[in-house]
C-alpha cells in the first residue's frame, strides 16, 4: 500500500485553526493523516482527535501515521455526514477545531481497481466505502440520457454535458474507466485544454456516488454544532462547486439576517453563529504549487465560532 500524500495548505491550515497545546480536534477527512499529525504535533502536549474517512483504505493508512499518538487520537471509518453522533457518543464536544480537506487524496488515485482515475483501467466503481450500494457504473448504463445529462452538468460543470451523455447512451454498456474516458473523449473530439477531457466527468460520477454535496452539508451544520465559543472551522475545497457550498453556508451563519433581499423587515431572527476570519480565500503558494502541482485548485475558507 502507498502510504505517502502530500497534504495541501498543511502550514496554513494549522495557523487558521489555532491550534493550542491541550486542544481537542476533528479531522473530518482524515485520509492518509497529514493533517491530523500536523494537528496533535501542535497541540502537544495533551491535545486530542477524533479522524474521520469513509475510505477503509485511508483509515488504515492514518493508523500508520498517527499509531505513535496512542489513544490520543481515535480513528472512525464513517462518512463525516455523522460526526454530531459519534462525537457526542464520545463526549467530544465542544472541541476547539474542525478540520476538512476535500480533495481526493494519492492513495486514492493511485488504487488500481477503485475506478477513481482513468490512468489505470479498472471497474467504474468510484465509492469511497464498500458498504455502499451505488457504483459508477450503475448511474453510467441505468440512468436516462437527460439524466446523465443534467448529473454531468451539475456536478461536474461540464459544458458538453449533452454531447457526452448521448454518446455514452449510444455505447453502452460501459464497464471499466478507460472504455468511459474513451467515449467522453471522443464526445468531445478529443479536446483537451489542461485538463483531460473526461475529468469533470469522473468528477461529476464520483460526486455523485458519494452524495459528496449533501454530506458536505450536513457535516458543515454539524460542525458548528460541535465548535466551542472561538472554535475555528477551515475547509479546503479544490473545484468551485465544493467551494461555493462552504461560502455560502459560511457567509449565511455569519449574517444576522438571512431573509430574502426583497423582504422589508426582516422576519427570519436569525443569529449569526460564525464570524468569517477572513474576507477571501487562502490559497497555495508558488512554492507548494511547483512543488505538489493537485495543490493548484486548493482553496481554503475560515470561520471562527462566536458567542
Amino acid at each position: 500500500m502507498e502510504l505517502y500524500h502530500q497534504s495541501v495548505l498543511l502550514e496554513e491550515a494549522i495557523q487558521a485553526l489555532q491550534v493550542q497545546p491541550g486542544g481537542r480536534y476533528i479531522d473530518c477527512t482524515v485520509g492518509a493523516g497529514g493533517h491530523s499529525s500536523a494537528i496533535m504535533e501542535s497541540s502537544d502536549p495533551g491535545g486530542q482527535l477524533i479522524g474521520f474517512d469513509a475510505d477503509p483504505q485511508s483509515i488504515l493508512a492514518a493508523q500508520f501515521a498517527l499509531k505513535k499518538y496512542g489513544r490520543s487520537v481515535l480513528l472512525v471509518n464513517e462518512n463525516f455526514n455523522c460526526i454530531e453522533e459519534v462525537c457526542t457518543y464520545y463526549n467530544f464536544r465542544p472541541v476547539h477545531g474542525v478540520m476538512f480537506d476535500l480533495g481526493m487524496s494519492s492513495l486514492q488515485l493511485s488504487s488500481h481497481g477503485r475506478g477513481f482515475s482513468f490512468q489505470h483501467d479498472a471497474p467504474l466503481d468510484m465509492r469511497f466505502s464498500p458498504d455502499q450500494e451505488l457504483t459508477a457504473a450503475q448511474i453510467i448504463n441505468d440512468l436516462s440520457e437527460s439524466e446523465l445529462a443534467t448529473l454531468i452538468w451539475n456536478y461536474g460543470e461540464e459544458r458538453k454535458s449533452r454531447k457526452i451523455a448521448k454518446r455514452i447512451i449510444e455505447n453502452r454498456p460501459l464497464r471499466t474507466t478507460k472504455e468511459l474516458a474513451r467515449v467522453v473523449s471522443k464526445a468531445v473530439n478529443g479536446e483537451r485544454g489542461k485538463i483531460h477531457p473526461a475529468t469533470k466527468t469522473f468528477q461529476a460520477l464520483r460526486m455523485a456516488v458519494n452524495r459528496e454535496i449533501d454530506n458536505l452539508r450536513t457535516a458543515l451544520e454539524q460542525a458548528v454544532n460541535l465548535l466551542g465559543f472561538g472554535g475555528r472551522l477551515a475547509v479546503i475545497s479544490f473545484h468551485s462547486l465544493e467551494d461555493r457550498q462552504v461560502k455560502e453556508f459560511m457567509v449565511r451563519e455569519s449574517k444576522s439576517c438571512i431573509c430574502p433581499p426583497e423582504t422589508p423587515v426582516c422576519t427570519c431572527k436569525h443569529t449569526p453563529r460564525l464570524r468569517l476570519v477572513s474576507k477571501g480565500v487562502i490559497k497555495p503558494t508558488a512554492e507548494e504549487i511547483s512543488i505538489n502541482p493537485r495543490s493548484r485548485s486548493a482553496k481554503m475558507r475560515v470561520v471562527e465560532r462566536i458567542q
